[in-house]
This record gives structure tokens, C-alpha cells and sequence, in this order.
């Protein structure tokens, strides 16, 4: 596997490939790579010629009084990862090479209309930092296909029309969340949850899977819906950030005669935030 740490490094390696008209995959995460990741990884091998891997802790994505100073950096173990599966290329900036003028210089990149609400409402500025910091990594790797993860949805989504919007000549495909035996959705942060929050940390999947099930059986009430999955994670020990029934397109409240419908869901322990979704027709 080769690595590269700087942006001249990458980019004439990357041409190389181009000139000998070699795909390109290419999957960005913040490293503590998981099954979920790995996933992503082997779903780009299966259309690429080159898979491209990026870790890159996001100083941009990260709000006030948030983990960034305690987001796991693993890289020996992650390189270990990528390696026994094949990935050809990482590509590991530090932010000095991504924000050489500084975070607060850096020219940004904005999808209001899908930003302000969900996990946006809670987390101003995130999803800001996210398409400023994809839509770098896009310039510089310069992909066919950029591979992301159903777990992050309301990410996902905005990603998707910012690639439409910028006429970024990528495919983006879309990968099923990958969750442990009990349901819970493969996370980086599930790494923060004490022993016995991980034990009950279920429940939101479980919430979510309620309310899909009660769509199924005909109950529209979605108010009535998301107001009862609340209320049993709260019971379960945990703050409730939000439930909510969503059109899988828009981000926005459903409407009852809505086809395509997504249910989405975070919660707060005392150590972590955790987010999920199910979507009707996956």
C-alpha cells in the first residue's frame, strides 16, 4: 500500500493511474477504521481498478465543546487494516496540508437548504466543515466513484447534491450500514460508550425499527410515532437529539402519501452521540 501525507506526493501518482485509464475509487473517513469501513473499502475494489483510502481527522467538522481532541487516532492499526485487505492508496494529510491558511481562512463550502436541521440543528457548522473538507479531497483525488455509508444519511444526502450542484464528475455509491449482532450501527464513537451503555445502546435502532414497522402496518401519525420512539430511549437512559420521519430526498418532514421515507434518529449518552436511520424501501 502506498501512503502519501502530502498533496504534490498523491496527485502525479494518481494521473499515472488516470493516463493508464485505471478507475479510481475513493472512500474518506477520519480513520478508527471499523467493519463498516472495511465494507466500503471492499465495495469500491468491485468497480475499481485503484481504490484510494483517506484519513483525515476534520478539524473543520467539529464544533465547541466537542471530541475532536478525543477522536481515536489509530493509524497504525488502521494501515494494518487497509493492507490485509489490498487497498492500493492512503492518503493521510495532516491539517496544515489540507488548511494551509488556517480553519478560520479557509474558503468554505455550503449546502444550506438540507444543513440547518437534524443532526445540523445540534451541530452548527458541521456539515459546513464536511462538504468543504470532501470537496477538497474530490479536487485532489479526482475519482469515478466516491463510495459513502447509509449510516450517515442527512451527510450522505447533502454530499449528493453538492456533487450535483458543482457538477463534480463523480458517481457517488451508496453502502448499507453495517451493524453488530444487536443492531447497533458500526460507529467510531461507539468506542466512547462505557460497558453498560453499550449493553441498552440498541435501543435506537430498536426505536427506529418500531417506527418503521408501525408505518408498515398503515399508522401515519408520524408525529404520534416519533414522539413514542422518544420516549423509549429516553426510558432506556438516554437524551433523544431527535426522531423523525423524513422523505428520503429532501431531508424533510414526510408527508403521509410520500413513497420514498427514511426514518432518522440521535441520541446522547453521558460519552458519545450516536446516529441511525432505516429507510422504508431499503
Amino acid at each position: 500500500m502506498q501512503i502519501f501525507r502530502t498533496i504534490a506526493g498523491i496527485v502525479p501518482v494518481l494521473n499515472e493511474y488516470k493516463a493508464q485509464c485505471k478507475k479510481i475509487g475513493f472512500v474518506p473517513t477520519m480513520g478508527n477504521l471499523h467493519d463498516g469501513h472495511i465494507e466500503l473499502i471492499k465495495l469500491a475494489q468491485k468497480n475499481n481498478d485503484i481504490v484510494v483510502c483517506s484519513i483525515f481527522v476534520n478539524g473543520l467538522q467539529f464544533g465547541l465543546n466537542e471530541d475532536w481532541d478525543k477522536y481515536p487516532r489509530t493509524f497504525e492499526k488502521d494501515c494494518s487494516k487497509l493492507q490485509s485487505i489490498s487497498c492500493e492508496v492512503l492518503f493521510h494529510p495532516d491539517e496544515n496540508q489540507m488548511y494551509p491558511n488556517g480553519l478560520d481562512s479557509q474558503t468554505k463550502v455550503t449546502c444550506s437548504s438540507m444543513t440547518n436541521f437534524l443532526c445540523g440543528a445540534s451541530r452548527p457548522g458541521h456539515f459546513e466543515g464536511v462538504t468543504t473538507v470532501v470537496s477538497k479531497l474530490l479536487n485532489i483525488i479526482q475519482p469515478n466513484e466516491l463510495i459513502l455509508g447509509r449510516k450517515d444519511f442527512q451527510q450522505m444526502a447533502i454530499l449528493r447534491r453538492m456533487v450535483e450542484d458543482l457538477c463534480f464528475p463523480v458517481n457517488i455509491i451508496e453502502a448499507n450500514i453495517h451493524r453488530e449482532t444487536d443492531g447497533l450501527a458500526m460507529s467510531s464513537r461507539n468506542s466512547f460508550l462505557t460497558v453498560s451503555e453499550r449493553a441498552k445502546a440498541s435501543q435506537l435502532y430498536k426505536s427506529l425499527n418500531w417506527v418503521v414497522k408501525m408505518i408498515k402496518l398503515g399508522n401515519k401519525d408520524f408525529n404520534f410515532l416519533q414522539k413514542e420512539a422518544s420516549k423509549q430511549i429516553n426510558e432506556a437512559g438516554f437524551r433523544v437529539d431527535y426522531v423523525s420521519v423524513c422523505n428520503s430526498k429532501t431531508l424533510e418532514i414526510a408527508a403521509v402519501d410520500d413513497v420514498e421515507i427514511t426514518v432518522l434518529g440521535a441520541m446522547y449518552s453521558n460519552s458519545a452521540r450516536l446516529i441511525d436511520n432505516i429507510s422504508l424501501n431499503s
